[in-house]
């Protein structure tokens, strides 16, 4: 899968219109923890930042934000809801990343592997270059898919608003540790329905493994079980929070 079918425009425009609570909450969290470490201004970077909607909550309570996304369709969104952040269309695998007060990654971010770089190694690169953007006491924020996010398969589903429709089908390999999502919109465009369809291709993480390389980089990090009071995290989806020590 290349990143011309990820998040396109079709897709992008569903996930703004419906799937922004993870983010909003994630948004939110950040907020108070960043309160509680001290910082009350400072800049923040968003790892695989969508349609803004994080952004725009940090950036209008005082913070910068620098978001690094790699979906074009997703970055034309977020630069209309959030004016005062800065985007860039970059594999977060890629971007430099400048000393901040926290980073994060919301929605599964580090799980998709539309790049074949992705993996064990490449997310152990990701938070060791996090640690040294950081500054004292900064935070890094983020969940991930892990092994039993699709318990039993493949699972069929479907969503719609106003003028569209969405329907996935998900199915994990547990041998391999991996799932794949396939999604197919269906958007009211000029009086008809425009088809797009999307693979998305996931790597699962083990939330020890998870916690060994937050280690091993040099944060003292735990696991959460939800993003404030709004989103508990269900089988198969973790968050965390790591420090960059003092």
């Amino acid at each position: 899968m290349n990143s011309d079918s990820f998040y396109g425009r079709d897709l992008a425009y569903v996930h703004d219109q419906a799937f922004g609570h993870l983010a909003r909450a994630g948004g939110e969290t950040l907020l108070r923890l960043l309160g509680r470490q001290g910082f009350d201004s400072g800049l923040v970077v968003e790892l695989g930042s969508g349609s803004g909607i994080t952004a725009q909550l940090v950036t209008e309570h005082g913070y910068d934000l620098f978001g690094v996304e790699v979906s074009p369709d997703l970055v034309e969104i977020a630069q209309t809801r959030a004016p005062q952040a800065s985007f860039i269309n970059a594999s977060l695998l890629d971007a430099e990343l400048p000393q901040c007060v926290a980073v994060t990654a919301i929605g599964e971010c580090f799980n998709y592997a539309f790049d074949e770089r992705a993996g064990d190694e490449a997310l152990g690169v990701i938070f060791q270059r996090v640690f040294e953007a950081l500054e004292p006491g900064g935070l890094f924020l983020f969940d991930i898919a892990e092994p039993g996010r699709e318990r039993s398969g493949p699972r069929r589903d479907w969503s719609e608003g106003p003028d569209w429709t969405l329907c996935l089908e998900a199915s994990e390999d547990h041998d391999l540790r991996t799932l794949d999502r396939r999604i197919t919109v269906f958007r009211q465009v000029d009086g008809g329905f425009r088809r797009s369809d999307e693979l998305h291709h996931l790597r699962l993480y083990e939330v020890q493994d998870v916690l060994h390389g937050l280690e091993a980089a040099g944060f003292e990090a735990r696991r959460l079980g939800a993003y404030g009071s709004a989103v508990h995290f269900g089988r198969g989806h973790s968050g965390f929070l790591a420090t960059r020590r003092r």
